[in-house]
């Protein structure tokens, strides 16, 4: 059962839906703030980037802090960041100032999600962690759906809309008064040989579950011990195994990237370009609103049933015949229920594809890791558009459509097919499977 404070989830959960609310809240800014601050169309890219940016490096140096110094002291400064960076945007009054602080924003947002999928793994029970990792995934699906509802209704309604956008993400900071009732990461203080403060919060969780049970707890299975480390560490992940599971992982996220990034940033554009109207372009999209927290919860439910890496490539295959789909059918209908599944399937991987990541890399590291394989995998977000837009270019007006969308299904394919060299975590405890 799960031995904490339901408070535990909800600040974490809260904090992961404030996280990716400002994610995609400058999509819905941007038209409104370029034309402000008399932004060319290439410079429109700036904030985008800087907050890419900043996700790459303020999630490697603060998952760093997070193994070096404590899971909470990492989410606490996370969510100090993102809120800053969306305070400092609510008052941008040019281009540079935006920029700047979208890339503080990304810095904030980067280390939330690497630090907090670390966190829940650790301190889930090992039959557990793949339900709850989907839980919090749960908040940051419905943070994303929520974004264009909110926006719609204050962007076109108000000469403050786009302000007011940032604001709400800067809320995020107000679940700092709940941390008191976090705990800290026994697992980490076990790395840090802080025995008595990692033996005082399993014994007030022991009592928790011991008076919903009503009875005597079980007998606790012997289990490996957890290697002290003091060091760096980065430097930790380069020795076997590790660096052949972040190599392995990293070239996963940076495939399945190219093909998410490739979706979510010009699938309207080329629904249009194919003669679809632009409501119907974007009733497409909008079916992630509905899809994603679905996929989530789904994902929250199974993840624990059946291996991991086994429920990932099933997941990547319907993300892959969707897309085949979609590349060759005109009827709207179709397309409609093919997003669907797309939506769903990409809910419901990605909080299997960061439990599995957690799961792969060992307590001194473990947030590092994270860190590393899915940061660098962004840069698959990076390419992915511009590798699509030439090859929808060389296909021409007749073919382009098609061959874009069999090149998204084929990133998932090819994912899925990296994923049976991954490790088998399910249900084991972490000392057992990062030996």
């Amino acid at each position: 059962m799960w031995p904490y404070p339901a408070a535990v989830l909800w600040v974490v959960g809260v904090g992961y839906f404030m996280a990716f609310f400002d994610i995609t809240n400058i999509a819905f800014g941007l038209p409104i703030f370029s034309k402000l601050f008399h932004m060319t169309a290439a410079q429109e890219a700036y904030p985008i980037s800087a907050s890419l940016f900043g996700y790459i490096l303020g999630s490697w140096l603060n998952s760093n802090l997070a193994d070096y110094a404590g899971r909470k002291r990492g989410i606490g400064l996370a969510t100090i960041l993102f809120s800053i960076g969306c305070l400092g945007s609510t008052f941008s009054d040019s281009l540079w100032s935006m920029s700047a602080w979208r890339f503080v924003t990304g810095m904030g947002i980067g280390a939330e999600i690497a630090i907090i999928s670390t966190y829940i793994g650790e301190i889930a029970p090992a039959a557990m962690r793949g339900r709850y990792t989907g839980w919090a995934n749960v908040f940051s699906f419905i943070g994303l759906a929520v974004v264009p509802i909110v926006a719609l209704a204050l962007v076109p309604n108000f000469w403050w809309g786009w302000r007011a956008m940032f604001l709400i993400g800067a809320l995020g900071i107000l679940t700092l008064l709940a941390f008191p009732t976090l705990p800290e990461s026994p697992r980490w203080l076990l790395s840090k040989r802080r025995y008595a403060e990692a033996q005082a919060i399993i014994e007030v969780a022991e009592g928790r579950a011991q008076r919903k049970l009503g009875a005597p707890l079980g007998p606790v299975a012997p289990s490996a011990g957890e290697p002290g480390f003091h060091g760096f560490p980065t430097a930790q992940l380069f020795h076997a195994p590790f660096l052949g599971r972040m190599l392995l992982l990293l070239a996963m996220w940076f495939i399945w990237y190219m093909g998410e990034y490739t979706w979510l940033g010009l699938g309207p554009t080329f629904f249009v370009d194919r003669g679809y109207t632009l409501t119907h372009s974007i009733m497409f999209m909008l079916m992630s609103s509905i899809g994603l927290p679905i996929g989530a919860v789904v994902s929250a439910l199974l993840s624990d049933l059946f291996e991991r890496k086994i429920s990932i490539f099933a997941g990547m295959l319907v993300w892959a015949v969707a897309f085949a789909i979609i590349a060759y059918v005109v009827d709207p209908l179709a397309i409609y229920a093919c997003v669907f599944l797309v939506t769903v399937a990409l809910g419901f991987v990605i909080p299997l594809m960061f439990t599995l990541t957690a799961e792969s890399f060992p307590t001194r590291a473990r947030s590092t890791g994270v860190s590393l394989t899915d940061d660098l995998g962004h840069l698959g977000g990076a390419v992915g558009p511009v590798i699509a837009t030439t090859v929808y270019a060389a296909g021409g007006a007749a073919s382009g459509f098609t061959w874009v969308f069999l090149m998204i299904a084929a990133t998932g394919l090819i994912a899925a097919l990296i994923l049976p060299f991954s490790i088998a975590a399910t249900r084991k405890a972490l000392e057992v499977v990062t030996q």
